[in-house]
């Protein structure tokens, strides 16, 4: 899932409308108001960020912010190797991929190399967008077919087309007839509940709308679908959930495509976010931590799907894959592998995620804790026997733990789920600064 501001209001993303009177920095924001369009601030008194190292971001002023909330910058900010990379190949070379280079060819043989089953080639782009926009265009050639099913409130990209799969963006009477939405997996607020056949039962709902796609006269090309559900507030899936849907996709005569962009690279504790789920799907799209704050996206199939995607249908891109991109993307991999980031993810993410348990134990306002490895969500209600979403709570705390020097954001269709979803080298010292924080906002808004 390409990241969506909107559908999840962020860490109280807001135009100048909600912009605080004493807000500071009003030259500049006022000078961004005059030639920035279509870009939305954070924050009430938006921070301005002038550095960044590790896990922490730096203020004009040098007052320094734990940051939970960007997977951009994977592997931390600004990390020497990654900053080297950059600056050693950009003064060597830098075009496009339709001459012979090694760093590119070493690149795409070492990411493919990452992943299962026959997803052995890679089509590179420059955003998630991008990616998402490919995938559905090889989908569609191969089925022979138009529609797609993604979830209610999805969020995968700011093109035309990804616009118009982006739910969250929609209302379901406006929708073209191409994209068909399911409800998200939900076992907590969701129409099913904890059921232990909610898989099953969340999965059928899918072959309505392979019907819906196919009474429309398009048919279905593709199931597209992120592996952590971030805008729909950060929900996990049954185990059998995806096993389930990929058989009636298939059935149907459409690919599967996993949207990693938010789950991939290490994010959930393993390479993909569809690993947990004991499945490969056809099409695999990555985006904005693939290069740790460097733009850069990817498609990665089969052989034989490219195959027959290109018997007609030529693809290029200008930027993507370029060689400062691909020396990028080594180097990338080289701290994943170097640093043991894997591995560090596995043994801090269920740190966290007890530590955020026992602040559900003590705050009525948290009425849910989930999530997979770095990337966890909180849900916030008014009244936790009735499950009422608190928004209003939620776009507070976010506000109040910038206050306390935490940036973390706020998602979900309710808008009332706090997203933590650090760079990877977070460590358990991080963990704790962020919860101390936590449990003194939740604490003095208990208390008012």
């Amino acid at each position: 899932m390409t990241e969506n501001s909107g559908a999840g209001p962020g860490p109280g993303a807001l135009g100048s409308v909600g912009l605080v009177e004493d807000a500071r920095n009003q030259d500049l924001i006022r000078r961004r108001e005059a030639h920035m369009g279509g870009s939305m601030l954070f924050y009430r008194d938006p921070v301005h960020i002038v550095r960044g190292e590790g896990a922490w971001l730096y203020d004009q002023d040098g007052r320094r912010y734990l940051d939970c909330y960007n997977n951009v910058a994977s592997v931390g900010h600004c990390h020497p190797r990654v900053v080297a990379a950059i600056c050693r190949q950009a003064g060597l070379l830098n075009t496009h991929t339709r001459y012979l280079h090694e760093g590119i060819v070493d690149y795409a043989e070492r990411l493919a190399g990452k992943f299962p089953g026959k997803l052995d080639v890679c089509l590179f782009v420059c955003t998630g967008t991008e990616a998402n926009e490919l995938a559905l265009r090889i989908a569609r050639a191969v089925s022979g077919k138009t529609g797609a099913v993604v979830m209610e409130n999805a969020y995968h990209g700011n093109s035309v087309l990804m616009n118009e799969l982006s739910t969250c963006v929609s209302e379901p009477g406006s929708r073209p007839p191409h994209v068909a939405a399911v409800e998200p997996p939900n076992t907590y607020r969701g129409p099913f509940g904890p059921d232990p056949g909610a898989g099953a039962r969340y999965a059928s709902l899918v072959d309505g709308a392979i019907s819906q796609l196919n009474d429309s006269g398009g048919g279905l090309a593709a199931f597209l679908c992120d592996s952590i559900f971030d805008s729909q507030g950060t929900l996990e899936a049954p185990p059998d959930y995806f096993a389930r849907v990929y058989d009636q996709v298939r059935s149907a005569g459409g690919l599967c495509i996993a949207d990693e962009v938010q789950a991939g690279f290490g994010r959930t504790g393993t390479w993909w976010g569809f690993e947990h789920y004991d499945v490969v799907p056809d099409i695999v799209t990555l985006g904005k931590p693939m290069g740790a704050g460097h733009p850069m996206g990817a498609v990665v199939t089969s052989r034989e799907i490219l195959e027959q995607f290109s018997q007609r249908n030529v693809y290029f891109n200008t930027f993507g894959g370029n060689p400062v991109s691909a020396a990028v993307g080594n180097a990338v991999l080289d701290v994943f592998e170097d640093e043991a980031l894997l591995d560090h993810v596995r043994n801090v993410s269920p740190y966290l995620r007890a530590q955020l348990q026992q602040l559900q134990q003590r705050h009525r306002l948290i009425g849910d804790v989930r999530g997979r490895g770095l990337f966890m969500g909180i849900e916030l209600v008014g009244d936790r026997d009735n499950k009422v979403p608190d928004r209003n709570t939620a776009l507070a705390v976010a506000e109040q733990m910038r206050d306390h020097g935490v940036l973390v954001g706020a998602t979900g269709r309710h808008g009332n789920v706090i997203k933590v979803r650090p760079p990877l080298p977070f460590c358990v010292d991080n963990v704790d600064f962020l919860v101390e924080k936590l449990d003194r906002v939740l604490s003095a808004r208990a208390g008012q």
